[in-house]
């Protein structure tokens, strides 16, 4: 499995229609082959601090969003919002033990 996890800072100005662009792509990308988990979280102690976690099948369920119309859309909305900093990192795990 791979996890994708990280966090994205905004402007404040940017956060409303980062929440509308956030929305649309989770919603498209969960209905990717190889999605197990895709969602945007708002940080409730830093409302212009979102987090994405993704889980995926393998690499090559991974590779193929990157080539959705969906990713293109969500980049270029992306690039037209005020990014104070992002930090994104992918992690291979064999899998979870239920705690």
């Amino acid at each position: 499995m791979i996890i994708v996890t990280g966090t994205i800072d905004l402007d404040e100005g940017s956060i409303a229609p980062a929440k509308e662009l956030a929305g649309a792509m989770a919603k498209a990308t969960r209905g990717e082959n190889g999605c197990l988990s895709y969602a945007f979280y708002q940080d409730i102690e830093n409302p212009a601090r979102f987090r994405i976690y993704e889980e995926w099948e393998d690499e090559a369920a991974l590779q193929a969003h990157f080539k959705q119309p969906h990713m293109a859309k969500f980049n270029e909305g992306l690039s037209k919002l005020k990014v104070l900093g992002a930090d994104v990192k992918k992690a291979e795990t064999e899998g979870f033990k239920k705690l």
